[in-house]
């Protein structure tokens, strides 16, 4: 039940607020909330998710940065939401009890950086069920050799399980953005083969610098064809995510 309160969606948040409640009803059937869940929302906005998952959870954490959308969210009176202000990229995940499941609309300029850092966060991390933008979930899901498969699609199927559950139109929201927008499903890998995460993402982000350059010339300054068994005659997006973390282990023995 979104709220009434006229709030103007501001543009340096990101903001776009979901209205329709048939796609907030199946977004809460995705998540399946218990009543002892420890659940975190991200970016709760004007509490489009946040009443109904009020309504199955015995408490609710949010972090929201928006003062104005504070305001509203304390004004419904909610004994068992938690609102914590500040930013989910500085937010120190321990001080919610993990481990947590997560849950959000997040905002579409700073998704990548909230993923990566939930990434290094995951040990603390049940499972994560988001709305973003449908582009981003696509590259999130893509294989190798698609051409949308890239840095964002090996960092997180190395770590995590990730599955698009289904579209969400842009009049859905208000104000309506110009792109589709999906909700993805994310649980961590019970067994991650990924060494040093930050060779891995060093490695992975050199790979796909220059798409259409080799591994050869992507990757001269890491290694050299002899140090691998791994073909670097190929380009980045023919590597499925195991050869890269074969890639990232070899590099790792040369240091």
């Amino acid at each position: 039940m979104p709220t009434s309160t006229p709030h103007k969606a501001r543009k340096r948040f990101g903001q776009n607020f979901l209205t329709d409640e048939k796609i907030i009803d199946r977004i809460i059937a995705t998540i399946t909330p218990k009543v002892d869940d420890n659940l975190l929302e991200i970016g709760p906005g004007q509490g489009a998710m946040t009443l109904p998952l009020l309504e199955k959870v015995g408490r609710l954490n949010v972090i929201e940065i928006d003062r104005d959308l504070i305001q509203i969210l304390a004004n419904y009176n909610k004994p068992n939401l938690i609102i914590n202000e500040g930013d989910a990229l500085n937010f120190d995940l321990d001080q919610f009890n993990p481990p947590i499941r997560v849950v959000g609309n997040l905002p579409y300029n700073i998704s990548s950086p909230i993923l990566f850092h939930l990434l290094e966060n995951r040990d603390k991390i049940i499972d994560m069920t988001f709305m973003l933008q449908k582009e981003v979930v696509e590259r999130m899901v893509a294989k190798h050799n698609s051409k949308i498969y890239g840095r964002l699609s090996v960092m997180m199927q190395a770590f995590f399980n990730v599955e698009m559950i289904f579209i969400v139109p842009p009049e859905s929201f208000d104000p309506a953005p110009k792109v589709d927008s999906a909700i993805v499903y994310l649980t961590p890998l019970k067994q991650c083969n990924v060494g040093n995460i930050a060779i891995f993402e060093k490695v992975v982000k050199a790979a796909f610098a220059h798409r259409r350059k080799t591994l050869r010339n992507c990757l001269k300054s890491l290694l050299t064809q002899e140090q691998t068994q791994i073909d670097l005659s190929q380009r980045a997006e023919m590597l499925d995510v195991d050869t890269f973390i074969t890639l990232a282990k070899d590099y790792e023995k040369q240091h």
